[in-house]
């Protein structure tokens, strides 16, 4: 969780001091979602939330505490603090985030991501809650698959305009290896690898290295009728 600090400033200055926050009030949420997440709840205090992308096979965690907002109860009284708990916050986080997404039907397609009571290690969340990430797996996969499909149409009906393709449908159909996809063909070939010659970057769809002409795959040099020794 990250804190603005001139944010944390106009509050003291506005409602004055928070009240001792509950150091047992934490949850842990959890991520297999390989996209940066950040969401902002201007209405309470701290309001900035970010969690980290998930590599493949992995899973990244974010622990956070409770937050607050102050409510007027008149002229010549001071602003009532109202405390939200982690958990009421974490809920929050997660549904408010995927609830617009294109394809979540916020029950069986949905991003990978969920939120566990306390604050717990990447090993607990293995052990306790091996669960979870297996069902999180599965409905992220479907999530994607869902992306993927509209994207299908979109190329379809827009009779392969690449501009109707958005980064989260290129990434889903990364995440599921459907790389044989038309409209990823741009995208994957922008991805460069290093030659093993000599190391510069080369376009992986060609055979041959631009830089030191070293063959890298023999078998589509030779289907395009250059000679290899």
């Amino acid at each position: 969780m990250a804190i603005d600090i001139h944010s944390v400033l106009e509050a003291k200055r506005i409602l004055g001091p928070r009240s001792p926050v509950n150091p047992w009030d934490k949850c842990t949420i959890v991520s297999i979602y390989p996209k940066d997440i950040c969401d902002v709840k201007p209405t309470v205090f701290p309001h900035t939330f970010r969690v980290e992308k998930a590599t493949k096979g992995d899973f990244s965690i974010t622990v956070i505490g409770p937050s607050s907002w102050w409510k007027w109860v008149g002229d010549d009284q001071p602003y009532l603090e109202i405390v939200q708990s982690s958990i009421v916050m974490a809920k929050s986080f997660c549904e408010d985030w995927y609830s617009g997404l294109v394809g979540c039907d916020m029950a069986e397609s949905m991003p990978g991501l969920f939120y566990v009571p306390g604050e717990l290690s990447k090993a607990e969340i293995k052990t306790k809650h091996a669960d979870k990430l297996i069902e999180a797996e599965r409905k992220q996969k479907k999530y994607f698959a869902e992306l993927v499909k509209i994207a299908d149409v979109s190329w379809s009906r827009t009779n392969g305009n690449p501009n109707s393709i958005n980064d989260d449908s290129r990434m889903a159909a990364m995440y599921l290896e459907l790389k044989e996809k038309p409209w990823l063909q741009d995208f994957v070939s922008m991805e460069k690898t290093n030659c093993p010659a000599c190391g510069m970057l080369m376009n992986p769809n060609f055979p041959v290295c631009a830089n030191c002409h070293f063959v890298v795959n023999k078998e589509k040099a030779k289907a395009i009728g250059l000679e290899v020794k």
